[in-house]
């Protein structure tokens, strides 16, 4: 166990470097650790050995996997109903573009340009697509942007850009099978039986000591994620919609939020972050770059071309579409999975994973530091943040513009 926890103290020392650099480079958290992870892995490869930091540990990757299922329903849980209703077909039309046009231009830069094969190119532009709800939302929740209604919407075009990634991923790799039949079915119970059950269930047994309704939170999300990965889904899907169906139950819960917050960016998601900086191969990339730079520049402009214009189309003042342009060209979480996917699966080889992790992690840190330094909507911002900066979970005052029947 000696090595266990010298490896532990090792990753939570990276979790709390990047949490300084976070404060004093005034940048998410989330993306501070994304750095750390590529720049650990580079030095102490080069130093002591790859292997040192045990990213392939499996307490790690379980660590890792179940920061990404916990913040994703958090991220959720953000998704106020009302706010919904009223944003729906501004989040519908930001989420599809977001979608449609870096996967049809990434797709065909892999097959035209760099000369994939066809299946490579389809899974580089599903990998391509993505929004990175676990960087958006963390972002959204450091500088007190959840508690909007312009961050409920971009979360909630988040999470349609991502349901057309799984969606694609699903039918042109995945093979519907008896096993996702099931898997939708018992969804289906569960996303209709849990609103109604999880009110009247804390009411009678919660505000223990015993913190049940974290255990039955928990529960929920591992049970559905044990049931995704069976049925060749994602596990962080059904996360995601057990949060949406739940914001009127434990997203009005702010001590249960501010429990949830504590143990998920404490200690689970730093793990997440800088496990995938981890993957970022620094001298492979050097060596080959070409690959690297068409993808990237292919995601961010298309996503430019496609979202920026919709953000116009609903009357958004030019520094708040570009905020939301470039939040919604960050990728990470889907964008992972989908090249994890393909390489399990022997559709795309090692380098080929690389240049899309690398893509992925790349827009994960330069579109938001870019769209923080330059284009933040500091109007929209909760009083307390304006003053003193990015927020601290949970903390953020109710803004001014949201509407008494959207609280």
């Amino acid at each position: 166990m000696t090595s266990v926890w010298a490896l532990a103290s090792l990753w939570l020392g990276l979790a709390l470097i990047a949490s300084l650099l976070s404060i004093w480079l005034r940048i998410s958290t989330a993306l501070s650790e994304i750095v750390v992870g590529t720049i650990a892995q580079l030095i102490i490869g080069a130093v002591v050995g790859a292997a040192v930091l045990g990213t392939n540990e499996s307490w790690v990757k379980f660590l890792s996997g179940i920061g990404a299922i916990v913040l994703t329903f958090l991220a959720g849980a953000e998704l106020d109903p009302q706010v919904f209703k009223l944003k729906w077909k501004e989040a519908v039309a930001v989420g599809l573009a977001g979608f449609f046009f870096p996967f049809l231009v990434c797709t065909a830069a892999a097959h035209f340009v760099l000369g994939w094969e066809i299946m490579p190119s389809w899974l580089a532009g599903v990998a391509m697509s993505t929004t990175s709800v676990a960087v958006v939302y963390a972002v959204m929740l450091e500088f007190g942007f959840n508690t909007t209604e312009y961050g409920k919407t971009i979360l909630a075009a988040c999470f349609i850009n991502d349901l057309g990634t799984v969606v694609a991923l699903g039918l042109i790799f995945a093979p519907f099978t008896m096993k996702t039949l099931i898997f939708l079915g018992v969804g289906a119970v569960v996303f209709f039986v849990l609103p109604w059950l999880t009110p009247r269930f804390f009411r009678l047994y919660g505000g223990r000591p015993s913190e049940l309704e974290t255990k039955f939170l928990l529960l929920c999300l591992l049970g559905m994620g044990a049931l995704a990965s069976w049925a060749d889904s994602e596990p962080v899907l059904p996360a995601y919609l057990i949060g949406m169906v739940l914001a009127g139950t434990v997203g009005k819960d702010h001590a249960l939020v501010r429990r949830l917050r504590t143990l998920t960016f404490g200690l689970l998601t730093p793990f997440y972050f800088i496990r995938a900086g981890s993957f970022v191969s620094i001298p492979q990339l050097v060596a080959a770059p070409a690959a690297f730079v068409v993808f990237f520049l292919a995601k961010v402009s298309s996503k430019m071309v496609g979202v920026y214009p919709v953000t116009k189309l609903f009357g958004s003042p030019n520094q708040e579409a570009m905020y939301t342009t470039l939040l919604m060209s960050t990728g990470l979480t889907f964008g992972t999975i989908s090249s994890l996917f393909g390489l399990s699966h022997g559709i795309i080889d090692q380098g080929q994973y690389s240049a899309l992790v690398a893509t992925v992690i790349a827009s994960a840190v330069v579109p938001t530091v870019i769209a923080n330094a330059f284009y933040l909507p500091r109007h929209l911002l909760p009083m307390a943040a304006q003053q003193d900066g990015p927020a601290e979970p949970g903390d953020a005052a109710p803004p001014r513009q949201i509407p008494a029947s959207a609280e």
